[in-house]
């Protein structure tokens, strides 16, 4: 029998959750982004709360990486105040902790609103506090990581290595590239990722979703610990000459963000049914779900879960045995990562049968 959306979406409402994969660009309330543009004298696509959320909507199912990104544009200059900065981030970590999330990290290019008229540590001290002032506290529960655009010239990335670096410690917990991956491999970075890795601040790093599965291991010998998207892995998992990728990549402890809705409409996945999701987690592969970009996908982290209960083979332990591998691979700190792996433990063990009694 076919189990109708809300069953699942009740139930993936109350599993405990980590984010460690969403874009704070990409993630605000519809209702935000309208008053913000509003403020800033600029026309939305739509004048109405249900009339842009239809715009986003649509541009994520128009089967053009374009169209999704054409969102960007409007939220960026929209967020161009330290103010709707704080607000949006405050925001992302009430909607994050409405969901179930027992840890949150959110990431973003602040070097982005320069163009606009705000400072990169003008914008990071406003992100930050508006991370405080959530109940998913910064540094409790949430934290910030800074993203550089791979598209840029290497001086810019190490500008953007430099910014995070300077708040290591006060609420930022990693460092990323993000932005065209195609023609960009982390190897044109490499001075700025040796600066982050040489200071100890944690790599995460966007690979394997517009190109090819090598990259997970490039991005790895450049110091990344976690993946962002990471499913063309499954190329070589599927090829027995490259199968030699997944088996290091297991070995080396890397964890994979994926996103798979966004990865849908992204082109990355052709479909959450044939999304590389449960072949990957299968080859034991340390993975966990994601919602990239909640605005531009139209979707929250329970939806996310719902989404891949309905159309995949994973089921509810899976999710929560994701869930863990997510809070063990956290930037977060270590009584942080232990407090939520309590968390999930506790809400798993009914659903985990004890092991059998050997009787000697």
């Amino acid at each position: 029998m076919t189990t109708s959306l809300a069953d699942p979406l009740s139930r993936a409402r109350q599993l405990p959750k980590v984010l460690l994969h969403e874009h704070l660009d990409g993630g605000l309330r519809v209702a935000t982004l309208l008053e913000l543009l509003h403020q800033r004298g600029i026309t939305p696509a739509a004048d109405t709360v249900a009339g842009l959320a239809a715009w986003f909507d649509a541009n994520a199912h128009a089967g053009s990486l374009l169209k999704y990104l054409e969102g960007f544009g409007l939220t960026v200059e929209a967020m161009s105040s330290p103010a709707a900065m704080e607000r949006v981030a405050f925001e992302a970590a009430e909607d994050a902790l409405a969901e179930g999330a027992v840890l949150a990290e959110f990431r973003i290019a602040p070097l982005l609103f320069e163009s606009h008229g705000v400072a990169g540590e003008a914008a990071v001290e406003a992100l930050l506090a508006g991370l405080a002032r959530s109940p998913l506290p910064l540094g409790e529960k949430s934290g910030l990581i800074v993203c550089a655009m791979r598209h840029l010239p290497p001086e810019e990335t190490e500008r953007a290595a430099r910014l995070a670096l300077k708040y290591q410690g006060r609420g930022v917990v990693g460092f990323d590239l993000a932005g065209a991956e195609l023609g960009h491999p982390p190897s044109q970075h490499a001075r700025a990722l040796r600066l982050v890795r040489d200071a100890g601040l944690a790599i995460t790093l966007h690979a394997a979703e517009a190109d090819g599965a090598e990259r997970v291991l490039e991005a790895a010998d450049h110091g990344a610990t976690r993946i962002g998207h990471g499913v063309h892995l499954v190329d070589a998992l599927r090829d027995p000459a490259r199968r030699w990728m997944v088996d290091a990549v297991r070995e080396r402890g890397l964890h994979l963000e994926v996103c798979p809705t966004s990865n849908v409409h992204t082109g990355a996945a052709k479909s959450l049914e044939t999304h590389p999701i449960s072949e990957l987690w299968q080859a034991g592969v340390s993975l966990s779900y994601h919602t990239d970009n909640r605005l531009m996908s139209c979707i929250d982290q329970s939806e996310e879960a719902a989404a891949l209960l309905q159309h995949t083979t994973l089921n509810e332990v899976d999710l929560l045995a994701m869930a863990t591998e997510a809070a063990r691979h956290t930037f977060l700190g270590t009584a942080q990562r232990d407090a939520a792996l309590q968390t999930i433990a506790e809400f798993s063990a009914p659903l985990v049968p004890p092991p059998p009694v050997v009787r000697l």
